[in-house]
């Protein structure tokens, strides 16, 4: 078997593995309400009336955006020791691994595929 063969075989097989984690990774970031919440938990975790405030949203619309988030599995909540009532929100580390590692492969795919069209278009100038 090629090696660009193994290569697409070995990215069929991630794909077809990891394709709901990335679906619902997706699917949670399709909207740019959540992506900007997830922009802004990248840069420190934060109740949710904060991420409400810096959105331009009501609390009840926020609270339907973390929820969507939290099920993804791309931020988790905290409660503060201080006061069980309050949520503090942050990133889930490594939950975008699986994303990394397809978007990792599925370039090396389109890289392999454009090397042998290069090499086919060359062949057929000569």
């Amino acid at each position: 078997m090629g090696r660009s063969l193994r290569r697409r075989s070995a990215h069929a097989d991630l794909a077809l593995s990891a394709q709901p984690d990335i679906d619902t990774t997706l699917a949670a970031l399709a909207d740019p309400v959540r992506r900007r919440a997830v922009e802004l938990l990248g840069q420190s975790p934060r109740r949710a009336g904060e991420l409400a405030d810096a959105l331009g949203l009501a609390a009840p619309a926020m609270s339907r955006h973390l929820r969507v988030l939290k099920e993804s599995g791309l931020v988790e909540e905290a409660h503060p020791d201080f006061d069980a009532r309050v949520r503090i929100y942050t990133l889930k580390t490594g939950a975008m691994d699986t994303m990394k590692q397809w978007l990792a492969q599925t370039e090396a795919l389109w890289a392999d595929q454009l090397s042998a069209f290069r090499t086919h278009v060359e062949r057929r100038r000569k």
